[in-house]
């Protein structure tokens, strides 16, 4: 007796078909994300790479390839090794404030208090505002002859006959107005993220932690600090990434001066490669904050994924 085999065509399951359906959904949600990214982020990126190993210049279509010259000439320039410093002390030192300072608005605002619907409004305000018109506002505070902050101290006893400061008009003190600028605009933002973390640690911990004894520090630094490890490195990793890529501050209080030295590395891409019309010089040094960013970046998100696992 003849046996035919016969070969079953493959049945697509229910389940199978709806990851399938899935599937598609989500390429179809992320195309307008990716296409985004690529178009401004990827090909900025990579022709700015390509600009920065050619002699280009603003004005001009011709050029020709250098190699890594331009990268050479930027390392031996002095401007940009205080460039780079600058931009370490303006992110670490900006970044650590706002974190300390955010933790404790977060705290109060946790609080009951009278008027805190009008605090909050208070506190979002400088995040709201456009950084053009706050930074107006600042160069009447940080004015040579004008300063209030001058006058106040004036007023305490803390500035003696014939002191003053120049806030604009000194390296050191240029800086530290640049710093509080940046603190004032990104405290907010910090603010309500460390707010939503300290919302979302159950009551039920805290209240275990006061049975065992545990003080106001020892609840703080143990419990949750290390519970809100994620939110913090977000909130880290957000402030660092803005602030390394910055220049609105810079280039609207200080431009710069006096005598190139409240640049960061944003500020002094922008007047080499704009101001200054050498292009490819402006291309090196903006690549030069890929990497830090980048190290930055992977380091802090293994460090949130730990966090998440434990």
């Amino acid at each position: 007796m003849n046996t035919t085999t016969v070969s079953a065509a493959p049945v697509l399951h229910a389940g199978q078909t709806i990851r399938r359906a899935d599937r598609r959904l989500g390429v179809f949600m992320l195309a307008p994300a990716l296409l985004y990214i690529t178009l401004l982020v990827a090909l900025p990126f990579l022709l700015a790479l390509f600009l920065s190993l050619t002699n280009s210049s603003a004005g001009s279509l011709e050029f020709s390839f250098v190699g890594l010259q331009n990268f050479k000439n930027v390392v031996a320039s002095p401007v940009f090794r205080r460039a780079l410093r600058n931009t370490f002390v303006f992110t670490f030192v900006s970044q650590a404030a706002v974190m300390v300072l955010g933790n404790v608005l977060a705290r109060a605002l946790m609080r009951p208090f009278f008027g805190k619907t009008l605090a909050r409004f208070v506190i979002l305000m400088p995040w709201a505002a456009p950084i053009s018109l706050a930074t107006l506002g600042w160069l009447w505070i940080f004015d040579s002859t004008f300063s209030v902050i001058n006058w106040l101290l004036k007023v305490v006893g803390w500035l003696g006959p014939g002191q003053w400061y120049y806030w604009l008009g000194d390296t050191t003190l240029g800086m530290v107005a640049i710093i509080t600028i940046h603190v004032w605009r990104m405290l907010p933002f910090s603010t309500v993220i460390l707010l939503a973390g300290l919302t979302s640690i159950p009551n039920e911990v805290r209240e275990a932690s006061a049975i065992d004894g545990a003080g106001t520090l020892a609840r703080i630094f143990q419990i949750e600090i290390p519970m809100m490890r994620p939110i913090l490195t977000v909130a880290v990793l957000f402030g660092v990434v803005f602030t390394f890529t910055d220049m609105s501050v810079v280039y609207l209080l200080t431009r710069g001066g006096p005598y190139n030295s409240t640049h960061v590395l944003a500020s002094l891409a922008f007047q080499d490669g704009v101001l200054g019309g050498d292009v490819g010089r402006g291309a090196a040094v903006a690549i030069f904050l890929v990497p830090v960013l980048v190290v930055l970046a992977i380091v802090m998100l293994r460090s949130s994924r730990r966090a998440e696992v434990v």
